[in-house]
């Protein structure tokens, strides 16, 4: 239906009959003349219609409004540029030519749009409801074409790497991954249930198994979890496995995969090998196990400095073995007040047992603060030399835990940078990994031992004598994950290939012998037959493309995502299911919707 795309004709094409079709961008009359800026997925290409080369073309483009689809037949021509007039627009790559008109053919009228397609749209539920209308617009069509050409090079850069993509099962049994799963009912099997992959951690150990060595997979993965900007309760992971390799191998072909990736989708050089620092310095050091590295505002630790206060909070949070810590916003001293009580807020959130964060602010050589005061000569001193506090600057104090001071002051930190607009710089990508995580959490709520990563995590070599003798709290995992710009792009681990030591940590994790074999017989037993050596990782696709299109919210690099509550609203998923059909899968529901009782009643 066409001789060319319309981004394609130059002026080596001038002279030439083309045809070509797709939606009407915008119209214009200069008097009688007809100008269509015609779009499809590729660009723009101005067409011209002139009733004294075809009244018929010329009468029948008076008609056309934006997005009719129409098929244009006509010769391509230099635009105007003379001395006087200059009709080029270099801000298109066709911008040189136009297609002067001599058929017109309209193929399909659009009905008015709900919305403009060349504005942005803050009613992100009015793009959610005419998605397919979203997705024309010039900055969503470059999103997904952006997310087209990575996830090819993924592939591209492992296939040639020597790995095999292979499919794994979407129904399968639920899977101890942290977050709920979404059930299906089975009609042949009565009252069993089948659960979708939150990821498919145990059959690609399985195919490590089976002899396969190197597997990947653009795995579909659903959890059923509360959302935000970048989760989804279906999402995509670049998924990989492979035998006989240790970390380092894993972190190689990762900072390779990766680079690959960002220069096919930016054109950008990603140096390699990324900077590395342990999960406790990461925490220490950004209060995150996922830092954003494009900022300074370390937190420093004040323990030197007050070892001898007599500050009675300091004091006594030192003796009982907690931190002091602070982090210097730098030229932060003209904080305002709203910023302040955000601050606050979030302070709060994370754990502060007060409710206002301790500080000191230098402006115009004065030190303001209650705490001020407190301190002595030498311990000013000391801050100041430490937090290399200058005039314009804003100290936050933290003292407790040293897990509940690092969660506190990392997401003061984080928040400070978004309020200062040190972290908005869409061209700077700091890579990171983080590496010797734990391998053990105890949940206060449960009083059991929760895996960190999940339970399949080998744990440390060196730890090993700890984990023997229950010192859990101490034991490492040779886990790693992949982060930029404070996400984490992916996570990932040396598993467990022992029949014995996997048992082992499964009843670590409150899981009995006859539990394990219901839930884990089928890898145990796998283990029992020549288990290899082996290790992967898995990559947030979703989370990559929103970095690589600069966007902040992975819904802007999914063609049909839901929204924050789980919902599609132009498909209007979830829906009820009637009675008839649940009958079938032998499932009765209990819920009694509130709106239809209300209804009823009336």
């Amino acid at each position: 239906m066409r001789t060319h795309h319309c981004n394609e004709l130059r002026e080596s094409h001038i002279g030439q009959t083309v045809q070509l079709i797709g939606w009407v961008n915008s119209a214009r009359d200069q008097g009688g003349v007809i100008f269509i800026d015609l779009r499809d997925r590729e660009g723009v290409t101005q067409c011209v219609f002139r009733a004294e080369v075809s009244q018929e073309a010329s009468d029948l483009s008076h008609k056309l409004r934006v997005e009719d689809v129409v098929q244009i037949t006509g010769t391509v021509e230099a635009r105007l540029k003379t001395a006087d007039v200059d009709t080029t627009n270099d801000k298109l790559d066709t911008g040189k030519i136009e297609i002067v008109a001599t058929e017109l053919i309209i193929v399909n009228k659009a009905d008015v749009l709900p919305f403009q397609l060349d504005k942005e749209l803050s009613n992100e539920d009015l793009r959610m409801k005419y998605r397919y209308l979203d997705l024309r617009r010039a900055r969503m069509s470059k999103n997904i074409r952006q997310r087209s050409v990575i996830t090819s090079a993924a592939r591209r850069y492992l296939d040639e790497s020597g790995f095999f993509e292979i499919e794994t099962p979407i129904l399968s049994n639920p899977t101890p991954e942290g977050a709920r799963d979404f059930l299906v009912p089975s009609r042949l099997n009565p009252g069993r249930f089948y659960a979708l992959p939150q990821a498919p951690q145990q059959y690609k150990q399985l195919l490590m198994v089976a002899g396969l060595e190197k597997y990947f997979q653009i795995a579909r993965c659903f959890r059923d979890e509360d959302l935000r900007a970048d989760r989804q309760p279906e999402f995509t992971q670049i998924d990989i496995e492979a035998s006989f390799v240790n970390q380092e191998d894993i972190i190689k072909l990762v900072e390779g995969l990766l680079a690959g990736m960002f220069k096919a989708g930016l054109g950008i050089d990603v140096p390699s090998p990324f900077p590395r620092m342990t999960y406790r310095e990461a925490e220490d050091i950004y209060g995150s196990d996922k830092p954003d590295t494009r900022f300074d505002m370390k937190i420093t630790d004040l323990a030197d400095v007050f070892a001898a206060t007599e500050f009675k909070i300091f004091r006594g949070t030192l003796d009982g073995g907690g931190v002091v810590r602070a982090i210097n916003a730098k030229g932060f001293a003209g904080i305002t007040t709203g910023q302040m009580n955000r601050l606050n807020e979030i302070a709060v959130q994370a754990g502060l047992p007060v409710k206002n964060l301790a500080f000191i602010k230098l402006e115009n050589g004065e030190y303001k603060s209650p705490l001020w005061k407190i301190f002595t000569d030498s311990e000013k001193e000391a801050v100041i030399a430490k937090l290399d506090l200058a005039d314009g600057d804003i100290v936050f104090f933290a003292a407790g835990s040293r897990e509940s001071v690092s969660t506190i002051l990392g997401r003061v930190r984080t928040e400070c940078a978004v309020m200062m607009e040190l972290n908005n710089d869409p061209t700077k990508f700091n890579f990171l990994w983080v590496v010797d995580f734990p391998l053990l959490a105890h949940d206060e709520e449960s009083g059991h031992w929760v895996a960190v990563h999940h339970p399949f995590t080998r744990p440390h070599p060196d730890d090993i004598e700890k984990l023997d003798a229950g010192d859990y709290a101490n034991v490492r995992a040779v886990a790693y994950d992949v982060v930029l710009n404070g996400y984490e792009l992916g996570g990932g681990s040396i598993r467990i290939h022992e029949k014995d030591l996997q048992s082992k940590m499964f009843s670590v994790l409150g899981v009995g012998p006859e539990e394990q074999q219901v839930k884990f017989g089928h890898l145990l037993d796998a283990f029992r037959f020549g288990a290899p050596p082996h290790g992967g990782l898995a990559l947030g696709l979703d989370r990559i493309a929103m970095l690589v299109a600069g966007e902040d919210s992975i819904r802007e690099v999914i063609a049909f995502p839901k929204n924050n509550k789980g919902a599609d609203l132009m498909a209007q998923s979830p829906c009820t299911i009637e009675h008839k059909l649940l009958r079938e899968v032998y499932v009765q529901s209990t819920y009694k919707d509130p709106k239809l009782a209300t209804e009823a009643k009336a």
